[in-house]
């Protein structure tokens, strides 16, 4: 059989790029490399997906709100038509923001599949169905766990990118969210696969569709100027959906993506605490 000398070339690049991927387990040893030693590793059981989290090892929330920082897709796609064996995240941005924040009661929670193997995993649920009704109850399922062991008064929601949908569609279901905090977050999915003209995932819930449910959550919502994966866009669509507009905050931070949200996030918990 003849191969030509491009398409030699084109499995060599190809090959390059998979190879320089780290694996799994240097992804997890980045993460905990990442972490503040008074973390530990909890994989909180759900009725569809086992969910990796990060909790502290004393626990003094009782009657506090918890903050639950989630994680974004991570690495779904190797190429855009290519996808990744496993979405565990190349940098864990979810956790790079909760250490910018000093408060006591807080949880690091990852998406279905990251930093995990499981016979529930399946492709789907990180490219179609990553924000699907069964994603969403596990991560319901989760919260109430959490407030289980913590016996927490309240919650806060925040979510990088994916995890800004995830966030927004969990916390509709809920009656004990204190405020739904995005940093880059997907939340109007139409909007987002129509603007880069990708397939729809149809098999995934919209935040967009769920505006009655968030109308009277106070949130706050964090756009990179410079962001072309999320663009302004997005959550100018999302936001336009909603009738009652008086309890959403949002400002325009110089950030990309994927870079360089730990000052920002920084800057906005201290106005926060204003």
């Amino acid at each position: 059989m003849n191969i030509s000398f491009f398409s030699l070339f084109i499995i060599f690049i190809f090959t390059g790029c998979l190879s320089s991927i780290p694996t799994l387990e240097e992804r997890k040893e980045s993460l905990f490399s990442l972490a503040n030693k008074d973390l530990k590793q909890i994989n909180i059981q759900t009725s569809s997906f086992t969910l990796f989290s990060l909790q502290k090892t004393s626990n003094n929330c009782k009657n506090k709100d918890l903050k639950v920082y989630i994680e974004g897709d991570g690495l779904s796609w190797i190429t855009r038509t290519t996808i990744s064996a496993n979405p565990t995240p190349i940098t864990p941005t979810a956790l790079e923001l909760m250490n910018q924040d000093t408060n006591e009661c807080k949880v690091y929670l990852a998406r279905p599949c990251q930093y995990i193997t499981s016979n529930e995993c399946s492709k789907k649920y990180w490219t179609s169905n990553r924000f699907d009704s069964k994603v969403i109850k596990s991560f319901d399922e989760a919260l109430s766990n959490l407030k289980d062991n913590y016996k927490n008064k309240s919650f806060t929601l925040i979510g990088y990118s994916g995890g800004g949908a995830i966030a927004a569609l969990t916390a509709a279901q809920r009656e004990d969210i204190n405020l739904l905090v995005t940093v880059a977050g997907n939340l109007d999915i139409l909007k987002w696969t129509t603007m880069h003209n990708i397939s729809r995932l149809d098999e995934s819930l919209n935040p967009a569709d769920y505006t009655k449910e968030l109308e009277n959550i106070k949130q706050y919502h964090l756009i990179g100027k410079d962001d072309d994966v999320i663009p302004k866009d997005v959550f100018l669509s999302y936001f336009s959906k909603f009738e009652k507009k008086n309890n959403i905050t949002y400002k325009y931070y110089n950030a990309t993506h994927t870079c360089c949200w730990q000052e920002p996030y920084k800057t906005f918990l201290e106005e926060l605490k204003q």
